[in-house]
């Protein structure tokens, strides 16, 4: 067989193989379009500026598991859309991944687990394990492993893509009992899906980062819909339906115009108080903070 039949028949194989989903190669999206389920309705938040964002359809053992929006500068999530299913088991001991098509256009689509040496083009295009090396933050997931049925889905949530700093005092204080308290919910009153978005605020003045390259926010928020629910709600839960939202401060010296501190709370976590309030203040709080006219549930999850 000649040079170039042997390159044709090549290439028409490769093509097969892309094809049929022996490999699945692919350039990065610009929009959430493999992965709408994970929102509402199907439909991402509306009013966001999407100049210096790039959305992701989190993908993993050639599946969609749910979706961030990524700001490259920042090399942080804005945040994370996913379906709260409840954990079938432990939280998973897996090592850290990355968004390959973050560093290289053709990259594969799937989420990889760091190497090293660590590729300078993936060092330059989105956070790295060294980032968070003596940083005095945590890495604090948006979508949390413990909110995700399967092995695979809580695997999936262990990517950088999907992390920020958070301070301790709030990751494992008062915003890991927010946590608990969405899936006490949810277990309880809801009926149906019930669709999270979870995100950050950065601050309002000079940013913050940590490695002078990974933004920090100053505030985490959080926000649900649960379309179908129990009809007979106890009266002090139905503020709670379809919709809620939460408010988190990373940053126990910030001011309380937001969250408001209880300086009866134990030392370890005063300051990373947790404020709850209706979609629509937060919604208000995200309008004015980050200057653009966010509305996070399509039709306010009605």
């Amino acid at each position: 067989m000649s040079q170039r039949k042997m390159l044709h028949f090549s290439t028409g194989a490769l093509l097969l193989l892309l094809w049929f989903g022996g490999l699945v190669l692919g350039e990065i999206s610009g929009d959430f379009s493999q992965c709408l389920d994970f929102f509402y309705n199907k439909t991402p938040p509306r009013g966001i500026k999407t100049a210096g964002y790039q959305p992701i359809c989190q993908r993993y053992k050639n599946q969609y598991h749910f979706a961030s929006l990524y700001h490259r500068q920042h090399r942080a999530p804005l945040y994370s859309a996913y379906i709260l299913s409840p954990a079938d088991g432990k939280r998973p001991k897996t090592s850290w991944m990355y968004e390959p098509q973050l560093a290289f256009s053709r990259a594969s689509s799937e989420m990889k687990h760091f190497q090293t040496p660590v590729d300078q083009n993936v060092i330059e295009s989105q956070a790295v394990l060294h980032d968070y090396m003596n940083s005095s933050y945590t890495k604090g997931h948006l979508n949390p492993s413990m909110h995700q049925k399967t092995k695979e889905d809580r695997e999936a949530t262990f990517t950088l893509t999907n992390i920020v700093p958070q301070r301790a005092g709030s990751n494992s204080g008062p915003w890991s009992g927010l946590e608990n308290e969405v899936l006490t919910e949810f277990k309880t009153f809801c009926n149906g899906s019930m669709y999270v978005i979870t995100g950050v605020m950065p601050y309002n003045s000079e940013p913050r980062w940590i490695n002078n390259r990974v933004s920090v926010p100053e505030y985490m928020w959080s926000a649900y819909c649960c379309p179908s629910y129990k009809s007979n709600l106890p009266k002090s839960v139905k503020p709670f339906f379809p919709t809620y939202a939460a408010v988190g401060r990373n940053d126990r010296n910030s001011g309380e115009e937001i969250v408001p501190v209880n300086v009866k709370a134990k030392a370890s976590v005063r300051g990373y108080d947790v404020r709850r309030m209706s979609l629509e203040t937060l919604e208000g709080i995200l309008t004015q903070r980050l200057a653009m006219p966010i509305s996070l549930f399509h039709g306010q999850c009605q």
